[in-house]
């Protein structure tokens, strides 16, 4: 969620011991009901097409016309992260490339900045990160980012209706592969009228999983409110959506949570609300639905604690008019000193899925398991907001049972925790791509028509290709990114096979040659308390981040990630996990090679601010469908010089009539949009 000015174009349309430490129970907030707010399904909203005759030129949420220059980004970036810097970490042995294991079944481009910019007529704006949702089941595979949504067949195509027709953007027909915009799939106005410069809600950081139990698909997406100027009301809420059948492509009910006032002052810090329910994922037992956030305040410094909202799933799936939920807020579970005093808040405190209708842990009333890191400034300094060293050898698991009184009409659940000691992680540094640090050439259009003060605008008359994103000129001396890696919150949570499986980002240095981004990951016995499989994944040369994993019913998994490095540009990467090796080889799914380096705009001074921060991943998805494991991640699709997208403004005439976007005729799907070049894989494998 970025801002900045477009320019003068008018037709722009853009391994350690294991002792734990068992704390007591926690008390929740009295249980409260959630009421149906609707039905939707995923098909478009009505819209005024974008076109030549747009009164707004915005690319990003808050973003206003402006006539004089660029400026720093002035709102807020989700999903936040208060640790500023990385840690040195462990020395390990670099990972071999598999050959064979596991099975690679299929693969195909998942959704992409250009669809994402040009649904619903072009009334979008251009975000990044995609942030990775992906549920797989009963022959379909569900995918969203920020903000679209498809729902493809196993063989890779879509079944939504094909909207090409009615996509109307600058008066051509608009090929977005049947995708649908997150503010039609949840029942809300354009995020901007293009034709007013009216905006509606800003819906970010989508989840889903299929649950086999009950058959039904469920989604999650934070939704902040504005004012019909783009002004943030501060008011956020979760929106879940449950669908009606097995069928995706069908009717769907919503409903909603508000989150605004849920968070809590730490250390007697003045840092109340209202909060960000920032960062939602998502997951089940056999009685519960579950969504945790992180709270960050909107007025004041520091963090607010991770949530927890419990839901009966049985009421979700049959589409009830009012629905159980207990919250739970975490501050001051994780017994750390910190400037919080002697206890610390959770932070990223991600909820486990289950594979099939057997895994689930039905001791206890009904149990379901969270896992979360402790070495980020939310967890260390949540008061001050800084002062970590970005460390740790700790794990938390957190328990939750009695899921099943979640149906009854008095819910009464109890969470407790565990601290688990683990091999040292640390805060990674950001990974490389080739063209790290130089000046950008013509293979990365964005950045070199930044700093191009030479080439002729034809149907302007006009020198500069400067000129087509900025209305007063910006320094030209931009150099290729350097992308984010994660800040080593917990990533993708599985209860499988009797064990929990987790993995998050951390900082390496592979056979001695220097700090990397990398991963740390997890297999824990919550039962007896302990880790009973850990290690790292790395590789001299390679970044590796946002590792997400699914296990099947026996214990066999895969974890996917983005792999990049001085000479392998952003690619969709894959290894194998299973109880008894843990994670060995690792390699790069077949279609997933890096067409080229990441060219978007939170990488660039002229379009953020100094220093950028080039916007990466945020969260992959793993989705178990029987006995194979889809995985998706960020990576860089396809490539496109310079001239293509220059396009009819660099010549002329011929072309796309919408810059940047390297289609070949107006209307045609395009490799990306001016400002990104983001695209998804996904592939099936069978461990």
């Amino acid at each position: 969620m970025k801002s900045q000015t477009i320019g003068m174009v008018s037709t722009m349309t853009l391994l350690a011991g294991t002792a734990a430490l068992l704390l007591p129970a926690l008390q929740a907030d009295a249980a409260t009901k959630v009421v149906a707010a609707g039905s939707t399904s995923p098909r478009t909203g009505a819209y005024t097409p974008s076109g030549d005759g747009d009164v707004t030129k915005v690319e990003f949420p808050q973003q206003e016309d402006e006539a004089d220059g660029p400026g720093p980004y002035p709102g807020i970036i989700t999903n936040r992260s208060l640790s500023q810097g990385s840690a040195p970490g462990a020395t390990i042995t670099s990972g071999q490339k598999a050959k064979s294991n596991p099975q690679f079944n299929i693969g195909f481009e998942g959704l992409n900045l250009f669809q994402q910019r040009y649904a619903r007529g072009g009334n979008q704006f251009t975000v990044e990160p995609p942030d990775q949702a992906l549920c797989a089941g009963g022959g379909y595979v569900v995918e969203a980012v920020n903000d679209v949504l498809n729902v493809f067949n196993t063989s890779g195509q879509s079944v939504l209706p094909d909207n090409t027709a009615t996509n109307i953007v600058s008066g051509a027909p608009t090929d977005v592969n049947h995708a649908v915009d997150l503010n039609s799939f949840l029942g809300y106005l354009p995020a901007i009228n293009r034709s007013t410069g009216v905006r509606a809600q800003s819906v970010t950081d989508p989840s889903c999983l299929y649950d086999a139990a009950t058959q039904r698909f469920f989604f999650v997406a934070l939704t902040l409110e504005n004012l019909p100027n783009g002004v943030r009301t501060l008011v956020n809420h979760l929106d879940i959506a449950v669908s009606k059948t097995p069928d995706p492509t069908a009717g769907w009910t919503i409903y909603r949570v508000d989150v605004t006032n849920d968070g809590t002052n730490i250390g007697g810090v003045a840092n109340g609300g209202p909060y960000l329910g920032d960062y939602p994922h998502i997951g089940a037992d056999a009685y519960g639905f579950y969504v945790t956030t992180n709270s960050y305040p909107w007025n004041g410094p520091g963090f607010g604690g991770a949530q927890i909202y419990a839901f009966s799933k049985a009421q979700l799936a049959a589409g009830a008019a009012n629905v159980n939920m207990v919250h739970f807020d975490t501050t001051g579970r994780v017994p750390v000193a910190s400037d919080a005093g002697p206890s610390q808040p959770g932070f990223t405190v991600w909820p486990a899925q289950s594979p099939g209708i057997s895994s689930f842990n039905r001791a206890s009333g009904g149990t379901e398991y969270f896992m979360s890191s402790n070495a980020a400034d939310e967890a260390t300094h949540p008061a001050a907001g800084t002062g970590g060293n970005y460390t740790s050898n700790q794990i938390v698991v957190w328990t939750l049972t009695n899921t099943s009184s979640l149906d009854s009409n008095a819910p009464a659940l109890n969470l407790s925790t565990k601290l688990l000691n683990v091999n040292l992680y640390a805060i990674p540094p950001k990974q490389q791509q080739p063209g790290s640090g130089v000046l950008p050439g013509t293979a990365v259009p964005q950045g070199h028509c930044i700093n191009d003060t030479s080439t002729v605008l034809v149907p302007f008359g006009v020198v500069g290709c400067w000129q087509l994103l900025f209305g007063g000129e910006p320094a030209h001396n931009e150099v290729g990114s350097v992308a984010d890696s994660n800040d080593t919150r917990m990533q993708q949570v599985t209860y499988a096979n009797g064990r929990l499986w987790g993995a998050l980002d951390t900082a390496i240095n592979p056979d001695g040659g220097g700090q990397r981004a990398g991963i740390a990951w997890y297999i824990v016995n919550p039962d007896a308390n302990k880790v009973v499989q850990q290690g790292y994944l790395g590789s001299t040369g390679y970044d590796f981040t946002y590792p997400a994993i699914g296990v099947t019913a026996s214990g066999r998994g895969v974890m996917a990630f983005t792999a990049s490095g001085g000479a392998t540009n952003p690619s969709a990467a894959f290894a194998a996990i299973d109880a008894n090796t843990g994670v060995t080889q690792w390699n790069i799914v077949p279609g997933g090679q890096g067409a080229a380096p990441n060219d978007g705009f939170t990488g660039y001074k002229a379009q953020v601010g100094d220093p950028p921060r080039t916007r990466w991943g945020d969260y992959g998805a793993a989705a178990v469908d029987g006995n194979s494991i889809w995985i998706a991640s960020e990576y860089i699709g396809q490539a496109c010089n310079y001239t293509d997208w220059g396009g009819r403004f660099f010549t002329g005439s011929g072309g796309d009539n919408k810059l940047g976007t390297c289609a070949p005729t107006p209307g045609a799907a395009g490799a990306r949009a001016a400002l990104g070049n983001w695209s998804t894989r996904i592939s099936k494998l069978t461990p």
